[in-house]
């Protein structure tokens, strides 16, 4: 069995000064798909919510890749599989205030589905700053954030949002609301349906979600992978980042 160094013990909760880090770089963002990301700079590695090949993430690929720090929304199959990161990473799941190596983040506490924590229990949403680049993962948010859950999230430059509904993710009204409560720079919808999902999968397509925006403001990325600079979030109007993710097993394709 691998071994991992999991961070439990943390500070006090508090929101973190949104500059905490201050160090300017090129921060690449790859898609490992459904609520899965690799961040990639000078300070750090970091992985969030590795999965499980099953069900709504069957036809993606393993999230399999290297990282020094993992971050966990929750130890559900597809946003705490960290059996699948190779080595030894330090690893994070629990709400607090933590400092890695002097990387400052933040896990804030909040429902996992819509049944007031009852059936999924916590989702923990990580907030931090990296490569200038202040960044919100809300994991699997299911219900909408409280005005205390607000205040502790700030405004990030950048938030990934849940959009498939489903009982372990916003609805798209609340994914919507949820981004003008926030209201950052850019936009990357995560956990939806995709032809990865198998049939069991209850989550629905980013599309409606995509139509509360206009067509202006939504752009593709023809692959899973983008960097940005500090310089290059744009500040004046919203805009959104959809991934496009190819490499799926053709037979797992839902019917």
């Amino acid at each position: 069995m691998l071994r991992r160094s999991f961070l439990v013990t943390a500070g006090a909760l508090c929101a973190l000064p949104l500059h905490a880090q201050a160090k300017s770089s090129t921060l690449t963002i790859r898609w490992l798909g459904h609520t899965s990301f690799l961040f990639t700079s000078k300070e750090s590695k970091i992985l969030v919510n590795p999965f499980r090949t099953v069900a709504c993430t069957k036809g993606y690929q393993s999230p399999a890749v290297e990282a020094e720090l993992v971050l966990m929304s929750s130890r559900l199959f597809d946003e705490g599989a960290v059996e699948v990161v190779p080595g030894n990473p330090k690893v994070l799941f629990q709400p607090g205030v933590y400092d890695v190596d002097g990387l400052k983040i933040q896990g804030i506490r909040t429902l996992h589905d819509n049944k007031e924590g009852r059936r999924f229990g916590v989702n923990v949403v990580w907030r931090w700053t990296q490569g200038g680049i202040n960044l919100v993962h809300l994991g699997g948010l299911a219900m909408p954030l409280t005005d205390e859950q607000k205040i502790l999230i700030g405004q990030p430059d950048i938030v990934f949002v849940p959009v498939g509904g489903g009982i372990k993710a916003l609805n798209t009204e609340q994914a919507i609301q949820t981004v003008k409560d926030l209201n950052p720079h850019l936009v990357v919808p995560t956990h939806y349906r995709t032809p990865a999902a198998d049939s069991t999968c209850d989550l629905t397509p980013v599309g409606d979600f995509l139509k509360a925006f206009p067509k202006t403001s939504a752009r593709t990325y023809p692959g899973t992978e983008i960097s940005l600079s500090p310089q290059q979030i744009p500040k004046d109007a919203l805009q959104v980042r959809i991934f496009t993710y190819t490499n799926f097993n053709p037979e797992t394709r839902a019917t």
